[in-house]
């Protein structure tokens, strides 16, 4: 699979295109992107994928958008269900001024796009006019096709990204990975932390991560970790140690890997989140404290090994 990061590094012929941001690559979006890729194949074409970063809605309204994937962990997602070309593409103010017409152009110089999958609600260009109407029109004079699919959903409703952020941020993880149809992952290289850890028999690969991405809520929860292609049992506190360091603000994201004893510091280390065990507390005492910490490694040791 090739990943690009701009449209004008691609020149392609015959494709069959989604655009969207396609952030989580949800359920919803699996859709598309499974007959976008059937389709292709069988017409020996390739399957292309052109989304977005930042976000478009942070860009024009300024509010920041957390990402449930960034783009080389959304390229990962695309590949693995058989996309041949993702093209991430800078969304800026002026991109978001360019005309459906011409924006339709340079699709079909770059691509030779031959036919376009969209979903229900899409629409792109200046103003959003590019609808699926409007597409279809431009595509009879550029020499492509239009086909839309409609909403995807469950007994809970349609399924969304902006939904997904919802549990995230109340950390219902095993729902939002049920919604997803994947893990929610979070993976970054491991620093060194304030060592407390190791003083109470207990230590913690603390993990730097990016500040774009979306952070589950403070607490507990049971992950499967992924640290050069092997996995392990862990143990993950979300939070601000409030028991230590009562004043601090910043989350730090701390991994404790059951059965495990190496220096990792600088590697990359991935969480797939499986579980929420509780919120993050406040402790009386540091026995309190350690008492309840081999309560939650238990208890993630009994959750991951029903998975």
């Amino acid at each position: 699979m090739g990943h690009y990061h701009s449209l004008d590094e691609v020149n392609l012929e015959n494709s069959w295109l989604t655009v969207g941001v396609f952030d989580g690559v949800h359920r919803g979006h699996q859709q598309i992107l499974k007959k976008i890729t059937a389709g292709a194949h069988v017409n020996d074409a390739p399957a292309v994928v052109l989304t977005f970063h930042p976000h478009p809605v942070s860009v024009l309204s300024g509010r920041e958008v957390k990402c449930l994937t960034l783009p080389d962990e959304r390229a990962d997602l695309l590949a693995q269900l058989g996309i041949d070309v993702v093209i991430t593409e800078r969304f800026t103010r002026e991109l978001s001024q360019v005309t459906a017409y011409d924006f339709m152009i340079w699709l079909k110089r770059q691509l030779g796009l031959k036919h376009l999958l969209i979903g229900y609600d899409f629409a792109l260009g200046k103003g959003r006019e590019g609808n699926a109407a409007r597409l279809a029109e431009i595509g009879l004079e550029l020499g492509y096709s239009v086909d839309v699919i409609p909403a995807f959903g469950d007994e809970g409703g349609v399924i969304s990204s902006t939904a997904i952020r919802r549990l995230i941020e109340a950390g219902d993880v095993a729902e939002a990975t049920r919604l997803l149809g994947h893990p929610y992952s979070l993976h970054g290289p491991v620093i060194r932390g304030d060592g407390r850890g190791r003083t109470i028999s207990v230590p913690t690969a603390n993990i730097a991560y990016p500040g774009e991405k979306m952070i589950p809520a403070k607490g507990v929860y049971a992950c499967w970790a992924y640290l050069q292609d092997r996995q392990h049992l862990a143990a993950i506190n979300i939070g601000t140690n409030p028991t230590f360091t009562p004043e601090k603000q910043t989350l730090n994201v701390e991994a404790y890997l059951l059965d495990f004893d190496e220096e990792i510091y600088g590697e990359d280390l991935r969480l797939d989140f499986v579980a929420r065990l509780r919120d993050e507390l406040t402790f009386d005492s540091v026995e309190e404290l350690v008492k309840q910490i081999w309560a939650d490694v238990e208890a993630t040791r009994q959750i991951l090994q029903k998975t």
